[in-house]
């Protein structure tokens, strides 16, 4: 199974690539990660948010293949409990196509990208920083799996 993470983001604090690489390395060889990390679009007084939406949804959209199952997190996604996610890592490995999470930048998604998502998903109800969303969806991937296969890193 290959995940593919396509994300708007600036400069992240090496604190995320420690924590997304232990997340990465618990996981098994047959769960092959790809991370992909686009510019945030040059914030200008003349550019509203919903034209850098636009400008960085280019980008976004030109990782997705015709066949990925897209998973977009959107604040306004559903809001899923951990085991839920077990059940959608179930789902996504039956599915044998690859799977691309879309992460947006300060602004969110375009509205392009939510209407090519096959799930919209929030991570919480709270507002997070970039960078504590890929380590929480590292983990959040990491506790689906363990659950999927018995093991006893989840404690519910």
């Amino acid at each position: 199974m290959k995940i593919k993470i396509v994300s708007i983001a600036g400069k992240l604090p090496n604190w995320v690539a420690e924590g997304v690489s232990d997340y990465e390395r618990r996981l098994p060889r047959e769960i092959r990660l790809e991370w992909h990390t686009l510019p945030l679009a040059e914030r200008r007084k003349d550019r509203s948010a919903a034209q850098l939406n636009e400008i960085e949804g280019e980008g976004l959209l030109k990782h997705i293949k015709p066949d990925d199952y897209v998973i977009a997190l959107d604040v306004k996604g559903r809001r899923e409990t951990t085991e839920a996610w077990a059940q959608h890592w179930q789902t996504w490995l039956s599915l044998r196509q690859d799977i691309l999470f879309l992460i947006g930048g300060p602004d969110g998604l375009d509205t392009r990208c939510l209407a090519r998502a096959n799930l919209r998903l929030s991570l919480s109800d709270l507002t997070l920083p970039h960078a504590l969303v890929r380590v929480v969806l590292i983990e959040q991937l990491y506790r689906a799996w363990s659950i999927g296969i018995g093991h006893p890193y989840h404690r519910a």
